[in-house]
């Protein structure tokens, strides 16, 4: 990303990842503790002037303020871990835990309607999860399959908050009045009809996920919004077991008890739920937990609990083609306590105790001392030992790593540029350590927003680089993300389309990194359609009707026509009373 933002001086956000009616969710990186984040902002432009709309912008930022400190005390490993919350710059910021694995979404439109198993054992972990917010009390308001993230080893996540409700006096207040909340698709009738919600609502938004999770499809579909929330309101769910007669008898009946349109005959509450999806729910295994697959399995925490992790022979290939802030390939900071050690008996007893002592900063994450002591390290390590000692290289990597961590990308530059050429004038021009010092100075031009010189980097190595190896494809990926940000949507189209059927071919079509690059390309292509190169005079062409890119040279791959339709983004509540327009 070019020119991240650093928020608070901490978290340096690297690519938005969702948004909604309270702002915006970004992924991030935990500059001080090393860890990825993600990092919600409050709308600036919601909050509006202060001498105009002081109330407005007084009543989201309580809204905000309570919903971290709601957050910060719920307590379960099927919700989100909050870390922190403060101002910056004016904007209220929430800081989570970024859970990996894919949404229950994604699961769905990859395998397709799930096993009466998978879906009952996701159902039951939701339950979990929204007993303990329930006990709180609050209602999530708007539980969906895009709010439920699925962990690789099947643990179930139910994420964002944001819009939850308690159900206290002081909560209910600062909802804002007549303005809708939830997703239509899964809205409870009296959510649809803004009328009071409780615990229940939330159920019926479950009734609604198991009903796609066996199906396949909503339980109420219709072209426009306002036609889903009437069918919530007016028509009965159709019946499990005529759309799928494998489903038990029993689970037909708690979906259709779940759908009800009165709260009071639905299920009392998450635990009776939980009781009825009990009985359909994997026992556990007596072997070892086998290795993860390439989606994930809901049902495997009940077949494997608390099991160790299951051994590894390889490394999985990363979930992630594109990292924001990609580490070096060995920790140098092991490197550094041995060459320490190795000279604990030489004469040079102050070097050797600052070498020490940089050792434990860098384990202490104490980045400012780091910089400053590698700094005052390097020319006492020149002179004693010459410009070419291992001892040299491996301070002035800690040194420049840190300094990228710290956002002074201007002086990690300068140090990566030094390292990658004394290591090619070493080792030769391929050698992945040079190569690896050479994507970190890219990295470094493309933060300080020299997008030419930083394009130019990434061409030469995806030149050198063998074409199938992860680095290249990080690579290649990052110079499609920063054409993007160059307004080169052509060239970015081309250069992440070769992208993704080389990904495709080397890890198939089910892999995050597939489902990722597709939905990139889908953004690009609208557009390329809306707006096209300067200078250029071709027409606006309606995205369906979008011609393929020219056929390459002969031998190559043609590009897969499903990516020339951009999907159509979904149909939008209308605001206040959802039936006050009609239709």
């Amino acid at each position: 990303m070019t020119g991240a933002r650093v928020v608070d001086g901490r978290y340096r956000l690297t690519e938005k990842i969702g948004h909604g009616g309270m702002g915006q969710v970004w992924a991030g990186h935990d500059q001080r503790l090393d860890r990825r984040v993600a990092v919600k902002l409050l709308r600036t432009d919601l909050l509006g002037p202060e001498d105009a709309t002081r109330s407005r912008g007084d009543e989201l930022r309580r809204r905000f303020l309570r919903e971290s400190r709601i957050s910060a005390a719920l307590d379960h490993p099927g919700l989100v871990t909050v870390f922190d919350a403060g101002t910056d710059g004016g904007e209220l910021y929430l800081v989570m835990q970024q859970v990996p694995g894919v949404s229950l979404a994604d699961l769905l439109a990859e395998d397709g309607p799930l096993t009466v198993e998978r879906a009952a054992a996701t159902a039951a972990q939701l339950c979990s999860a929204l007993a303990a917010v329930h006990a709180v009390p609050v209602v999530h308001r708007d539980l969906k399959p895009s709010n439920v993230m699925i962990r690789p080893d099947g643990r179930t996540v139910l994420l964002d908050l944001g819009i939850a409700t308690a159900l206290d006096p002081d909560a209910t207040r600062l909802t804002l009045t007549g303005t809708p909340i939830g997703s239509p698709a899964y809205m409870a009738p009296e959510q649809a009809l803004a009328a009071g919600v409780d615990p229940r609502s939330d159920l019926y938004a479950l009734g609604c996920l198991l009903h796609e999770m066996l199906t396949g499809d909503a339980p109420f579909t219709a072209p426009t919004a306002l036609g889903v929330l009437r069918r919530h309101v007016d028509e009965p769910p159709p019946p499990l077991r005529e759309l799928r007669p494998d489903v038990p008898a029993a689970l037909e009946r708690l979906v259709l008890a779940l759908l009800a349109k009165q709260p009071a005959d639905r299920p009392a509450d998450a635990q009776q739920v939980h009781a009825v999806l009990q009985p359909l729910l994997p026992g556990p295994s007596a072997g070892p937990q086998p290795p993860h697959g390439p989606l994930p399995d809901p049902a495997r925490p009940y077949r494997h609990p608390h099991h160790p992790a299951p051994a590894r022979t390889a490394a999985p290939p990363p979930t992630r083609l594109s990292l924001p802030d990609p580490a070096p390939p060995a920790d140098p900071a092991p490197v550094l306590m041995a060459a320490v050690a190795s000279r604990g008996a030489e004469p040079d007893g102050d070097l050797t105790a600052a070498c020490a002592r940089l050792s434990d900063l860098v384990a202490a994450h104490r980045h400012t001392e780091v910089v400053d002591l590698a700094a005052g390290l390097l020319p006492r390590i020149a002179a004693a030992h010459g410009d070419g000692a291992p001892l040299l290289h491996t301070v002035r990597t800690i040194r420049a790593r840190t300094l990228l961590q710290e956002g002074r990308a201007e002086e990690a530059l300068a140090e990566y540029r030094l390292l990658a050429a004394a290591t090619a004038a070493e080792r030769g021009p391929y050698d992945p350590a040079a190569l690896d010092h050479r994507q970190r100075a890219a990295d470094c031009l493309e933060r300080l927003g020299r997008t030419g010189e930083a394009l130019a980097e990434y061409r030469e190595l995806t030149a050198a680089l063998p074409p199938d190896s992860d680095r290249s494809l990080e690579v290649r990926e990052r110079t499609g993300r920063l054409l993007t940000a160059a307004g080169d949507h052509d060239g970015a189209w081309h250069t992440l389309l070769e992208l993704l059927l080389d990904t495709e071919r080397r890890r198939g079509p089910h892999h995050a990194d597939v489902r990722r690059l597709r939905a990139l390309l889908d953004r690009i292509g609208a557009l390329r359609t809306a707006t096209p190169l300067p200078g250029t005079t071709r027409p606006a062409v309606p995205p369906t009707l979008a011609p393929p890119p020219p056929a390459g040279p002969p031998g190559t791959a043609r590009a897969d026509p499903r990516l020339f339709v951009p999907t159509a983004p979904p149909p939008t509540p209308v605001p206040g009373n959802p039936y006050a327009a009609g239709g």
